[in-house]
């Protein structure tokens, strides 16, 4: 049984990472400093997509299910559980290309829309206009 429970936690913590993945930089828009981690989560979930490889999470929820005595799957967590709840069919290549330009898109977005807020103000061209001189009062 405590196998069992350990496949559900490590696929709690790889749902959480997936969705960090995704609408991290929402957090990031919040909490600037979160870049540090979202941003190598992010290009781990586009390289992970795009190279067609699997995730170590993946693995190691697969041999706790095996060594709680319930089935693994052969496909990726995506594949297994975010895919089949989109897409009622099989994850092609093409769909992985996808779900990662999706990914990227979303974070290209909002990290232009952090950056414009964080950087400097432009300077005006004068800085300060100088002021008409006054006329002189007649005496």
């Amino acid at each position: 049984m405590p196998y069992a429970a350990a496949a559900v936690l490590v696929l709690v913590i790889h749902l959480a990472f997936v969705l960090f993945v995704v609408f991290g930089a929402c957090l990031v828009l919040r909490r600037p400093r979160l870049a540090w981690l979202h941003l190598p989560a992010a290009g781990w979930g586009v390289f992970v997509e795009l190279s067609g490889r699997g995730c170590p999470l993946t693995g190691l929820e697969n041999l706790l299910r095996l060594r709680a005595g319930l089935a693994g799957y052969a496909d990726g967590f995506v594949e297994h559980y975010i895919v089949s709840l989109l897409y009622p069919e099989a994850l092609t290549r093409a769909t992985q290309c996808v779900l990662a330009g999706v990914v990227l898109a979303i974070n290209l977005v909002l990290y232009a829309r952090l950056w414009r807020r964080r950087r400097p103000a432009t300077l005006p061209t004068h800085t300060q206009a100088i002021p008409a001189p006054r006329p002189k009062k007649p005496k």
